[in-house]
């Protein structure tokens, strides 16, 4: 599969979908975001159960903006919907390859307790204003 250019409209279904979803956000005028983007494209041709997003900063400012993204090329990651990975920075192959394996590997089922414990841990009743 290779790269699907995803906009604010997109992002949220793209991201809440089962599976590893890789978001590379850039912009056409970054140095480094040129560089990495055939590392990204390459990665996405070798791991089709994966979807390689990315994300224009200049037409998606607003998305971008809401995101706290303030360096690119910024590289998020999900799986099953839920955000694991964000870091700025264009990766080397290797990395990038390390960083699927990493994703690959995460126990997901704990993952998910961790957050539901995490969730009612910090529930309040009627009345809590905060």
């Amino acid at each position: 599969m290779s790269t699907i250019d995803i906009t604010t409209e997109q992002f949220e279904d793209t991201v809440l979908a089962d599976g590893i979803v890789l978001v590379d956000f850039w912009a056409s005028w970054c140095g480094p975001c040129r560089s990495f983007a055939p590392i990204y494209e390459a990665a996405s041709e070798k791991h089709d159960a994966i979807t390689f997003a990315k994300v224009d900063t200049e037409a998606e400012q607003a998305l971008s903006g809401g995101l706290g993204i303030q360096s690119i090329p910024t590289i998020m990651a999900f799986r099953d919907g839920i955000q694991v990975f964000s870091q700025p920075g264009a990766l080397p192959e290797a990395s990038l390859e390390g960083l699927i394996t990493q994703i690959e590997a995460l126990d997901m089922d704990a993952i998910k307790a961790e957050i539901a414990a995490h969730q009612a841990d910090h529930e309040h009743g009627p009345g809590c204003n905060h």
